[in-house]
């Protein structure tokens, strides 16, 4: 105990820190530097790659295969890029340990049989990322298109080995385990469509009709501010239904991922123009009132007051 106050433990002590300050630290220094700088090249080479591989898309003459390549080159490099990041962080911190005089191979030894024994008791996790790999393997769904999954519909913000980010159009935010996932639609992978069902008055002749909203679709895709949206002439598929008070006629327009919808209200409000134009009726709900098969319907006369 008496050695503590002596003169010369505490100076062989100040020596002692002198010489790991002067011998350490900047060996420290460098090594966050060096790190620095790893997590910068790491940022440009991956931001380079993609843009090298995102212009090589973009010469695509075929504008669907453009966008499909896109969102997989998007998909994948923020994946890659994270995993980087990983693996930089994980050499740093074991060099740093042993700059600092602590033996990582029990470290090592350690981390292996906590990972063994949290391997078994996480198989939630591992089948999470399983499920992860072959989604992204198989290309099944992608940053940025929309999808439905589990019943939830909305646009992919994130993929990430373990979770999918979806956003619905309220802005809501769910976070869905890819273990978790039981159904996948995905509403714009390739091509996208509208389906529309028109429904008009049982007085109309349905050839007319048919062949009105096969000129507005014709029109529609020779205009300059939708046709690089369609990619194939609409399909009417003819009268598909006799509802309650109306006439259904079926018909699909085809377009490039994410514009089913625009093209869709454009093209309902073309037909309404079209329709009122050549006097077709699209019809609302109504009742015929009959007082019995021997009398003739009910008929109001409207007297218009003086």
């Amino acid at each position: 105990m008496m050695e503590f106050l002596t003169k010369d433990y505490w100076i062989g002590f100040v020596n002692t820190i002198v010489d790991w300050v002067v011998k350490e630290i900047p060996a420290m220094l460098f090594l966050i530097f060096l790190f620095i700088i790893a997590l910068k090249i790491e940022w440009f080479v991956f931001d380079k790659f993609k843009a090298t591989l995102l212009n090589r898309a973009g010469k695509s003459k075929e504008r669907i295969k453009k966008v499909e390549a896109e969102k997989r080159i998007n998909t994948l490099m923020s994946i890659s890029k994270r995993m980087g990041r990983m693996v930089i962080w994980i050499i740093f911190i074991m060099i740093f340990l042993r700059q600092i005089g602590i033996d990582i191979a029990p470290i090592l030894a350690g981390a292996g049989i906590v990972g063994l024994a949290v391997g078994f008791g996480a198989q939630e996790l591992v089948r999470d990322f399983i499920s992860g790999f072959f989604m992204l393997f198989e290309d099944q769904i992608r940053k940025g298109d929309v999808a439905n999954i589990n019943g939830e519909v909305g646009i992919v913000e994130k993929i990430e080995m373990r979770t999918i980010t979806l956003r619905d159009f309220s802005g809501s935010v769910h976070i869905i385990q890819n273990g978790k996932v039981n159904t996948l639609a995905n509403m714009t992978k390739e091509w996208s469509a509208i389906v529309l069902d028109v429904g008009v008055a049982y007085k109309e002749d349905v050839d007319k009709v048919i062949g009105i909203m096969r000129e507005v679709g014709e029109k529609m895709a020779q205009d300059d501010d939708f046709k690089d949206q369609i990619v194939e002439p609409v399909e009417i598929f003819g009268l598909d239904k006799f509802a309650d008070s109306a006439l259904i006629i079926k018909a699909r327009i085809k377009t490039i991922p994410l514009s089913q919808w625009a093209i869709g209200r454009e093209y309902r409000r073309r037909i309404k123009y079209a329709f009122d134009e050549n006097n077709i009726e699209i019809p609302f709900p109504h009742t015929t009132v009959y007082w019995g098969e021997e009398i003739n319907p009910l008929k109001l006369n409207v007297i218009k007051g003086e």
